[in-house]
């Protein structure tokens, strides 16, 4: 998932253009794609301000996933009403949900909203003139818009633009020779030493360009067009007498006319298959030129100004965060508009890089390794200011390391070298030195001459408090990120009239100045219902009690493990009298729940005290299991009791269970599941709908009304997503593929399966499944869906998970025929060949909606759950709406953006958006909405449970690297998928592959 070229592609067909989006990968190690609640890592693509706890438990796709922390609440969900309700926090409370002191935050520029004109005209002419269109089941064009709901009116950050008189944009390609001196580090010095050049000049106010490769301009450029520059960094006076040369060549290679853009946002039939993303990704070049020459970008689309409007907070040793602003053109129906959002990322402390490893030293017991991994220093040892990448920190000191020096006939140690050469005489010669060179050739620096460069993005992990740090410094309320946008955004982006240095007014452009008022919708909730107790449905959100669940699970034959470490709040073995009580009132939950619960105590046994050594523990563990368990007859499941939170022992216990032994598993932690009598008993609540869940129980359904688009026709709900290695991970390890269905007629139980994908198997569809591997998994599926109801669905609909804008042509191109092969393959006498509809479901974007009256916001300033946007800032031609199911607990909460790419179902707007809607409260551990509807999620989670077994090779340790060559990075590579697939073996343990294991 990359963000390639100037712009994310087009779906098949027709244009999607649209800015910003998924970049890079997902990885990491495994248990952290949480949001920053429960993420631990924030790499280069960096956290989105508004995302910050308002959907906990989910990250936005396409990034590095987060370290292997405890999972935490579903997606904007908080299981038995509390705000991070996974297994290992089951707190009672609303994390940020509540208002602030003083009362609610306001909404920002109150008084009447009035709706942007084109959102109020006429658009059922727009539709039908769709309707007479000849198109097929592949990207269909939009059915109509919802009319459910009571209407209201929203802003969005979205910002019109318009084009005053720009007829054509002269594209031209940028090339620099020689290209091996050319790198991309020098390449942004080079573009800024070109543009003081006498022959440049006359041209900087109509030309925008990306730094690299591509150059346009509202004015044609005279070829051939050659400048020679010499290089010097910034900050010196000029080039040195041997600076190196360049020469830059400016070379036409096309013309975009501007005329379409009109009918293409017009919405006429015959511009639906234009290609905008030439045209938008030009414009992105002249929109963002200002604030890439004056701030720092990172990832695609997102640009940070230190210090202009706001100082960066610290998070941790080295690590600050910095605010600044995403923006992108998106051709919208009847206007071009600018999708303009805050964002926050970890950036390095500048300073210097041996003031740095004593901080490290002092408080964290050495500087790890992958703080320094790529981290650019500069130095001036030399006479002038020179900036180096640091390849690795050595374990040797400027005293030990020594090297062979001509100059000084002889051996040397970097201490004396430096001493003798340039008359410095090392202050800290015990610190490690760096090499700014290679694995062939080293080139050690004390890092005492080294100085951290400022404005460098993070790449590594955030540790749990910076973490937290970063949280709170992110998650701001609605109002707060709008006036940010407006106050600060658009002056540092360069959009307000009259910027000087801006190409805005060379290009004929004008951004307006007040955020887009649109119509939005709130949909009604669905009325949840239980065995006994018929709980209120209030903000997305509803209390369990006095209620029993749907279907109990049978929990007969339960077992506890104990795992003893010494820690606080551990049970003192398995005689231990507080124990037993604590058994009980946790059975007691699980019957009052509706459970059935055998008079039996749980067999109990404890581990030995663990050994520090976490691979001998986990060897502990697996005697202990083995040893107290009988094969012949497995306990339904397995209570573990935790002391403390361990990034290897939870992983271990996992794989260990779900893939070697076959047993289910659900943990507690004794430090909060120990508390006092009103969140203990919150806590169990939490517990007892995970394992009513995992026994194949159903803990709450819909009114008949709310499921009745499903049930109408038998149907089965798939969901699918996929997981990358991520940085630290080791090269050659896979990606995992998770498909998720529907088993019954309530969909509620939602088996999964798992398969292993090499990670660069086609680097254009590094996200999709490769074949035949989800034939293989919808097969798995279909199969087990027939043996449950002896007959086969007559619908589908496939709710794709983790895919970007420009990846829905590869869908359509790599999944759609393995779906359409798994049905062939059913084995009847009459062929199977279900009606199939496919959606994407898109966290990933920068759409944030802003209420514009109090009525229509929650206490802590969010729009309301159930808010549904289908107008004014949605693609111009295709199905899509943005929906936020949830209530965001802090932060500015974000919908999903739910694009129809296939249907052959032929869904209707409403019957799309109420239905999405309401399956999100049917969520298995949760007494919420949650953001993202269910087979989506458990999709996710299905991947994440799955990153467990593969958990050593996900997460490098800290001195793990290497300098390979080609050919041997290759081999090692391919190694390692080998030794992924030997660990991985047959997957899920047969006992478990027919139940929700992963919940």
């Amino acid at each position: 998932m990359s963000n390639r070229g100037s712009e994310r592609g087009r779906p098949r067909g027709r244009g999607a253009p649209g800015g910003g989006g998924r970049g890079g990968s997902r990885g990491g190690s495994p248990g952290g794609r949480g949001s920053p609640i429960a993420r631990t890592e924030s790499s280069a693509t960096g956290y989105t301000a508004s995302d910050a706890g308002s959907d906990p438990g989910f990250s936005g796709r396409g990034r590095a996933r987060g370290g292997p922390g405890f999972r935490g609440q579903p997606r904007g969900a908080s299981p038995g009403g509390g705000p991070r309700g996974g297994e290992f926090d089951n707190r009672g409370g609303s994390r940020g949900g509540g208002p602030p002191r003083g009362g609610p935050p306001p909404v920002y520029a109150p008084g009447p909203a009035r709706l942007d004109s084109r959102t109020t005209a006429d658009s059922d002419a727009l539709v039908q003139a769709f309707s007479r269109m000849n198109v097929g089941d592949e990207m269909p064009l939009r059915p109509g818009y919802g009319k459910l709901g009571r209407e209201i009116v929203l802003r969005a950050n979205f910002f019109a633009l318009k084009i005053v008189n720009l007829p054509t944009i002269y594209d031209y390609d940028v090339s620099i020779e020689p290209k091996a001196q050319a790198r991309t580090d020098r390449k942004r010095r080079i573009f800024d030493i070109i543009e003081q050049h006498p022959l440049y000049v006359p041209f900087v106010t109509h030309v925008a360009h990306d730094r690299s490769q591509r150059l346009v301009s509202s004015k044609r450029l005279p070829q051939p067009f050659s400048v020679e520059v010499q290089y010097y960094e910034e900050g010196e006076d000029g080039p040195r007498s041997d600076a190196l040369k360049f020469t830059v060549t400016i070379t036409l290679t096309g013309e975009l006319n501007m005329e379409p853009v009109k009918s293409y946002t017009s919405g006429e039939p015959a511009s639906a298959n234009y290609n905008m993303d030439p045209l938008v990704s030009a414009l992105n070049l002249v929109l963002a030129q200002h604030a890439s020459r004056n701030g720092v970008r990172v990832s695609k689309n997102k640009y940070f100004f230190p210090s202009s409007y706001e100082r960066p907070h610290p998070l941790g040793i080295g690590t600050e965060a910095w605010k600044g602003f995403f923006i992108s053109v998106r051709p919208t129906a009847k206007q071009l508009m600018v999708n303009i959002n805050v964002c926050m990322t970890a950036f390095y402390t500048a300073g210097n890089l041996a003031a740095r490893m004593m901080e490290f030293n002092n408080r964290a017991g050495g500087m790890p390794s992958s703080f320094a991994d790529r981290l650019r220093i500069a130095t001036t040892h030399l006479g002038y200011r020179r900036k180096r990448a640091i390849f690795r920190i050595m374990q040797s000191n400027s005293r030990t390391t020594r090297f062979n020096c001509e100059e000084m006939n002889g051996v040397v140690s970097v201490e004396d070298y430096f001493k003798r050469k340039y008359r410095i005489n090392l202050r800290y010669p015990d610190l490690p030195v760096v090499n700014v060179g290679n694995a062939q050739r080293a080139n050690y620096l004390p890092p005492e001459i080294c100085e951290i460069i400022d404005g460098q993005a993070y790449r590594g992990k955030l540790d749990p408090n910076e973490t937290s740090q970063m949280i709170r410094v992110a998650a701001n309320p609605p109002a707060a990120n709008e006036a940010s946008i407006m106050t600060q955004g658009l002056p540092a982006l360069g959009l307000r009239p009259g910027t000087p240095g801006t190409p805005l007014a060379g290009f004929g452009l004008d951004v307006a100045q007040e955020m887009a008022v649109i119509p939005g919708r709130v949909l009604p909730p669905p009325s949840i219902t239980y065995k006994t107790g018929r709980p209120n449905v209030k903000e997305g959100s509803w209390n369990i009690l006095n209620v029993k669940f749907q279907s109990g699970g049978n929990m007969a034959n339960w077992a506890v493990m104990l795992v003893q470490e010494g820690r606080r709040n551990e049970f003192q073995g398995e005689n231990d009298p507080q124990l037993v009580q604590f058994l009980q009132l946790f059975s007691q939950k699980c019957a009052a729940s509706g459970m059935s619960v055998p008079q039996v105590p749980p067999k109990i046994f404890a581990t030995p005290r663990l050994p520090r050594d976490r691979n001998a523990a986990l060897e502990t563990i697996s005697h202990a299991l083995k040893g107290n368990l009988d094969n012949r007859r497995k306990p339904s499941f397995i209570l573990v009791l935790l002391s403390g939170e361990d990034n290897f022992i939870y992983p271990g216990i996992k794989r260990m269970c779900d893939v070697d032994l076959g047993l289910h598993t659900v943990h507690m932690l004794l430090h909060k599941a120990r508390g006092e009598p009103r969140k203990q008993d919150q806590y169990f609540s939490n517990v007892a709908l995970k394992v009513n869940a995992k026994l194949g129980g159903v803990n709450h359904l819909l009114d008949q009304n709310s499921m009745k688009w499903l049930t109408e026709k038998s149907t089965m709900l798939v969901g699918i997503d996929v997981t990358h290695p991520g940085p630290k991970s080791r090269p050659g390890t896979p990606s995992i593929a998770a498909v998720v269905a529907s088993v019954d007629n309530n969909f509620v139980q939602f088996p999964a399966s798992l398969m292993l994908q090499k990670p660069d198997w086609n680097k254009e569809a590094k996200e999709v499944i490769p074949p035949p591997n989800l034939t293989t998994m919808m097969l798995e599926r279909l199969k087990l869906y027939s043996q449950r109801n002896n007959s086969l669905p007559d619908r589908i609909f496939v709710y794709r998970d983790g895919v970007s804008e420009g990846q829905y042509d590869t869908v359509l191109r790599f999944e759609l025929p393995q779906i359409l092969e798994a049905f062939k393959k059913i084995p009847r006498k009459t062929p199977y060949r279900p009606k199939l509809t496919i959606a994407i479901c898109g966290k990933r974007h920068h759409v944030r909606l802003y209420a514009t009256d109090d009525r229509d916001k929650t206490r802590n300033g969010n729009t309301l759950p159930g808010t549904v946007v289908d107008r004014g800032i949605t693609y111009v031609y295709h199905n899509d709406f943005y929906l936020q199911a949830h209530a965001g607990l802090q932060g500015t909460v974000k919908s999903t953006h739910y694009v129809i790419i296939y249907d052959e179902n032929r869904y209707g707007a409403d019957v799309l958006q109420q239905g999405t809607h309401t399956t999100s409260y049917l969520y298995a551990r949760a007494t919420k909405a949650v953001s993202l509807i269910p087979p989506a999620y458990y999709a996710d989670l299905a991947c994440e449970r799955a990153r467990y077994y593969l958990h050593n090779l996900l997460n490098l340790s800290d001195n793990s690297s290497g300098g390979r060559g080609t050919a041997d990075r290759e081999a090692e590579k391919e190694r390692v998928y080998q030794e992924a697939v030997n660990s991985w073996r047959e997957g899920i343990h047969k006992d478990l592959k027919e139940s929700m294991f992963y919940i």
